[in-house]
């Protein structure tokens, strides 16, 4: 058997992110005649087109989306192979990363994260941007280096995890609500006024879900989008959020906070980042960093 081109790789690659023959050769600096005859070989080699014409673009076929996620781990991996080791001097390293969480994790993991990059590395700068969703394209695309959050249907099939810590839902109410005295049974939880959290709008949930058994239903009577929006409004009525006990910790200050009195499914909180980066060495420092900044939260869950 003849030894295949693996350079052939690299050209595919391009091809598939590109789905253009003049977009690929800009970006391979060939001209478009010798992407085309490339492109003629790799339809030769695969034994499919790969990429065939729609209109005035070309759109890839069932074997090139198989092959696009493959293709591109592969010259991932070739390329971290073959770039020269060297040791990472924090002291000087320079650059920005750009971390895409929720406005609980930074509140609560932080100042801590903050502290810690800026004694190995003061010239790091974190920046830290809104997860609005569970999308994996930002990740794909270099537009953020480090995501936290619940593995969700979205969350793109290359994308690599790693667990930091499990969380859990509690009740929150005004110090001196009726929910702050006495037994909370779930009857009594149910029959309080409450506070709805979704990005979506939707008016049922995980904890629905699992009054729904019981023959109860809560009363939700506003749906916000943000736990900390839903902890300012219970604050300030005598409506009642049930939030992340690890995610919300530094805005329950001076709040009652008490276990939900029934059953609920606990939350995986993960870290999640491109496998692009997955061997940069600043890249893994950092996710060292973000794994200790959570670790004692882990100790204090495995406690309880």
């Amino acid at each position: 058997m003849a030894t295949p081109d693996l350079n052939l790789l690299i050209t595919l690659d391009v091809l598939l992110a590109e789905g253009s023959v003049a977009a690929a050769a800009r970006r391979l600096r060939l001209s478009p005649s010798a992407m085309s005859r490339a492109l003629a070989r790799l339809r030769e080699t695969t034994g499919d087109p790969l990429l065939v014409r729609a209109g005035r673009g070309l759109v890839p076929t069932p074997r090139a989306l198989e092959l696009r996620e493959r293709v591109s781990q592969l010259v991932q991996d070739a390329e971290a192979v073959l770039r020269p080791a060297r040791k990472l001097k924090l002291k000087q390293l320079v650059r920005t990363f750009t971390l895409r969480t929720s406005e609980g994790f930074v509140e609560n993991f932080g100042p801590d994260l903050i502290a810690r990059v800026g004694h190995e590395a003061p010239g790091v700068r974190l920046r830290f941007v809104q997860k609005t969703d569970k999308d994996s394209a930002a990740l794909r695309d270099g537009t953020v280096d480090l995501e936290t959050g619940v593995i969700g249907r979205t969350t793109g099939p290359e994308v690599r995890t790693q667990a930091l810590f499990r969380d859990r839902f509690i009740a929150v109410v005004r110090i001196g609500h009726p929910l702050s005295e006495g037994e909370v049974t779930p009857a009594r939880y149910a029959a309080a006024r409450h506070i709805g959290v979704s990005r979506r709008g939707l008016d049922k949930g995980p904890i629905d879900e699992a009054l729904s058994p019981l023959g109860l239903e809560r009363k939700i009577v506003a749906i916000v989008d943000g736990f900390s929006t839903a902890l300012a409004l219970a604050r300030a009525t005598d409506l009642v959020a049930s939030v992340p006990e690890r995610h919300t910790g530094n805005r329950r200050a001076g709040m009652h906070s008490f276990a939900l009195p029934f059953a609920t499914p606990e939350v995986t909180v993960s870290l999640l980042w491109h496998p692009r980066l997955d061997a940069d060495l600043a890249h893994r420092w950092l996710r060292g960093l973000v794994r200790q900044a959570c670790t004692p939260v882990e100790a204090a869950l495995l406690r309880r």
